[in-house]
């Protein structure tokens, strides 16, 4: 009997400890391919709150450029920003310990601005702490479909309970190829919409943008057979 205790007590112990183990991290690959709708051109129009006079007075349009970016093992995405009223360029990571994202934005004055935040419920929240302003500052990307989202930036006095809304970007695509039908073209490396396509021993493949199609042609062998055991597991649910 008390060796069946002891194998009890031994059985009980160690469940709860491999129950609580951490569920294995995410790759940035995989995490960033949340974002995959993003990639492509995009026309955006900002404008600031306040009064119909402000919101007038305050307009910009700019447009955006989101691309897959490789270098090694480290992945990431980037956007570059024409006539920008505030930015310029943009990275988007994955960081891993932390389990949320950091976007590295470039002012038009080329100072870099660092913030991070998770996604949830189709929204990224990001943060940084402005030292020299005594204030929070907070971007929202909000998904609305697959060729539409807002970019609202938000700033919180020290002291001051709530975030008070700045400016609001509407983004739409400015284009939407292969928009019909129920099948579209997948890009091989990061598994969303295809839009140029390459070819490899005769084979077409399709990727989503120029970071990408360089990666591909860089090492075709390896995001082909991603590729192909991607597919195999979508089977095999």
């Amino acid at each position: 009997m008390k060796r069946i205790a002891i194998a009890v007590v031994m059985v009980l112990g160690i469940a709860p400890l491999s129950l609580a183990a951490d569920p294995p991290a995410r790759s940035a690959k995989e995490a960033l391919q949340a974002f995959n709708d993003l990639i492509g051109p995009w026309r955006g129009t900002g404008e600031p709150e306040g009064t119909r006079a402000e919101k007038q007075k305050g307009f910009w349009t700019e447009t955006q450029a989101w691309e897959w970016q490789f270098k090694g093992d480290d992945v990431w995405l980037k956007v570059v920003v024409e006539k920008g009223k505030y930015f310029t360029l943009g990275e988007l990571r994955y960081l891993p310990k932390k389990d949320q994202y950091q976007l590295s934005l470039t002012t038009t004055d080329k100072q870099t601005l660092v913030f991070e935040g998770p996604l949830a419920d189709k929204k990224l929240t990001l943060d940084r702490v402005d030292e020299s302003a005594k204030e929070t500052q907070r971007f929202v990307l909000s998904f609305l479909h697959s060729n539409r989202f807002l970019f609202a930036y938000h700033t919180k006095k020290d002291g001051r309970p709530d975030f008070t809304k700045v400016y609001t970007v509407g983004v739409t695509r400015s284009d939407m190829p292969f928009a019909g039908g129920d099948t579209k073209p997948e890009c091989v490396v990061s598994g969303g919409l295809g839009t140029m396509m390459v070819m490899y021993k005769g084979e077409k493949y399709f990727v989503c943008c120029s970071g990408c199609r360089d990666a591909f042609i860089d090492n075709p062998e390896k995001y082909i057979k991603e590729f192909n055991e991607r597919k195999a597991k979508e089977k095999m649910k």
